[in-house]
């Protein structure tokens, strides 16, 4: 039994090093700035198309999350779904994603999924963050209560 716990370290050590590699860090995020400006201007296919470009050799929870952004915007709900998740694989709190992710349930009639990522935003960052008060306020304004939220 010895021997066994004597390789866990080592283990534990090689998994890390060995998942590490295969993801970037978030320092090699490329500029993203003239993709968010096609967003911010509404190109949203535009959008879509560099970032899909950009997901086959970036792997970044921004990137996803984006790329769901678009999508949800362009009512391909399916695959903005699975960006979303995506994002939230690489980074489980990834605020931005949650919140969007949150508006596409709220799209999708899935009031319990949405009022759930609000409780984590509210775990995550607290009642006044701005991804908590954004998603809040689209919870209200599709006439939903927050009663399961809390």
């Amino acid at each position: 039994m010895a021997p066994r716990a004597a390789a866990l370290p080592w283990l534990l050590a090689w998994s890390l090093a060995a998942g590490a590699a295969g993801l970037p860090p978030s320092s090699d995020l490329p500029d993203l700035s003239a993709v968010r400006a096609r967003i911010y201007a509404g190109q949203y296919p535009q959008a879509v198309e560099q970032l899909r470009a950009l997901a086959k050799t970036v792997q970044h929870a921004e990137v996803y999350n984006l790329l769901g952004y678009s999508l949800r915007q362009l009512r391909q709900h399916d695959e903005a779904a699975k960006w979303y998740r995506e994002a939230l694989a690489y980074d489980p709190e990834h605020r931005g994603a949650l919140e969007y992710q949150g508006e596409l349930f709220l799209a999708r009639g899935d009031v319990a999924g949405a009022r759930k990522n609000l409780r984590y935003l509210e775990l995550l960052c607290g009642l006044q963050c701005r991804e908590y008060q954004l998603l809040k306020k689209a919870v209200l304004d599709a006439g939903h209560t927050l009663a399961d939220a809390r």
